[in-house]
């Protein structure tokens, strides 16, 4: 019996616009909500990476990826599973800081986090803190007792380890190619 557990796609698309839309929407009309959202260019220009995190059980993430492959605008899509990636997200958070002796605790924490101290001001430290959701999590709750004032998170960005990647030397052969291919052919065949 599958369960409902969180799952990490990467996906290569064209970079223009429209196409997150176009793929924000696939799991929209399929009843699916987006966990987690994060976009970006990649060492191409023309390509953007994204990287999806959903809840789904594996007979709904085949069908996810399967659909994803059917849209034109797609170059290639993965499901990362968790032993094989490395995730991260971007969280910055802005702490009411009121006197010298809350301002040392304060970067206490964000030492044992390794976070990053940004921005001090009289009434404020904030801090950019980089790693999993255990860790975000763990140094936001930390942080509770002092006042957050601001608070905003990247979503997840993953990557396998090793030498695999989701280029065309090792996705995954799908609709997308055999329809690009065809196109190819025609415009040769009509020039």
């Amino acid at each position: 019996m599958n369960s409902m557990k969180r799952h990490t796609l990467a996906v290569l698309v064209d970079n223009e616009s429209g196409v997150l839309s176009r793929v924000a929407r696939l799991f929209s009309g399929k009843g699916y909500n987006i966990e987690s959202l994060a976009v970006g260019t990649t060492d191409n220009p023309a390509i953007s990476r994204i990287t999806i995190e959903v809840l789904a059980d594996n007979k709904q993430l085949d069908l996810l990826c399967n659909q994803l492959r059917k849209l034109i605008c797609v170059h290639s899509v993965k499901a990362l599973t968790p032993e094989h990636a490395i995730r991260r997200e971007l969280m910055l958070i802005k702490i009411l800081s009121g006197d010298s002796v809350q301002r040392n605790e304060i970067i206490q924490i964000a030492n044992i986090f390794r976070a990053s101290i940004i921005d001090v001001s009289k009434q404020s430290i904030t801090l950019a803190v980089i790693g999993d959701e255990t860790k975000t999590e763990a140094i936001q709750n930390l942080l509770q007792e002092f006042g957050i004032l601001e608070l905003v998170r990247t979503g997840m960005v993953a990557l396998e380890r090793g030498q695999y990647t989701i280029d065309e030397q090792t996705k995954e052969k799908g609709e997308f190619d055999y329809g690009k291919n065809i196109l190819r052919e025609f415009s040769e065949t009509i020039m």
